[in-house]
């Protein structure tokens, strides 16, 4: 199976600000499940199961597109797997909230929700996120996790290959040393723009507003190219 994940750079919800994302996120999952109605699965765990936000992700992906819609909470509870492996089973969506990225995926290690995750992602279950949970799933994020404020690089997942700087409108200058200084390639995904990859490889590019940018400090100085597809 074809393994899919949309990573969504920023923007509110709530205001409507990835609205063209999420009608194209909409669109190719109603095209998965062929047919019949298709199933989202909300994770909000980076918000520490913040309700209001699960709240107006259903709205908006039932209220807007027809999509039915339910939410894994795992913080600060226990967590029974096997009805928590039955609402992945049901997903054809898996679709990651933004926060704290770090406690975030402590979290998943902690309550045995990441098994879970990786095996939706391996059937070919479309996976989406947003901020923290569009920058998780890379090798090495740029992030204020542990302390508001203070960024820096996190060791994320690593199932897909490079570095990443979601906000990257508000955080380019530092992100851009960085890169600079450490002779990195990555990303940078301004709010309201989302990178596709399929299978490992970016493959598309989807805006509300924002752009994507591929960031090359091997050389001299940084070259940044917007990234289209």
């Amino acid at each position: 199976m074809d393994q899919r994940i949309i990573a969504i750079g920023g923007g509110e919800l709530k205001n409507g600000e990835t609205l063209a994302i999420d009608a194209y996120i909409a669109d190719e999952v109603k095209k998965s499940a062929g047919g019949r109605r298709p199933c989202a699965l909300f994770l909000p765990t980076a918000s520490h199961d913040c309700m209001p936000y699960y709240n107006t992700f259903h709205k908006v992906y039932t209220g807007k597109f027809d999509i039915k819609t339910d939410v894994a909470l795992t913080v600060g509870r226990e967590v029974d797997l096997e009805k928590m492996k039955g609402k992945f089973l049901k997903a054809d969506l898996v679709y990651v909230g933004g926060g704290n990225t770090v406690f975030m995926l402590e979290s998943w290690e902690k309550s045995g929700l990441l098994p879970l995750i990786r095996d939706a992602y391996e059937r070919g279950v479309l996976i989406a996120g947003l901020s923290a949970g569009g920058i998780c799933w890379f090798e090495d994020m740029y992030s204020d996790s542990v302390i508001e404020g203070e960024y820096a690089m996190y060791r994320g997942l690593g199932w897909l290959e490079g570095k990443i700087s979601p906000h990257y409108n508000e955080r380019m200058l530092d992100f851009d040393e960085i890169v600079m200084y450490n002779k990195y390639r990555a990303w940078g995904l301004e709010n309201g723009a989302a990178l596709e990859f399929l299978n490992g490889k970016p493959v598309r590019t989807i805006s509300d507003g924002g752009k994507v940018w591929y960031l090359d400090g091997s050389g001299d100085k940084i070259v940044k190219t917007e990234f289209t597809a």
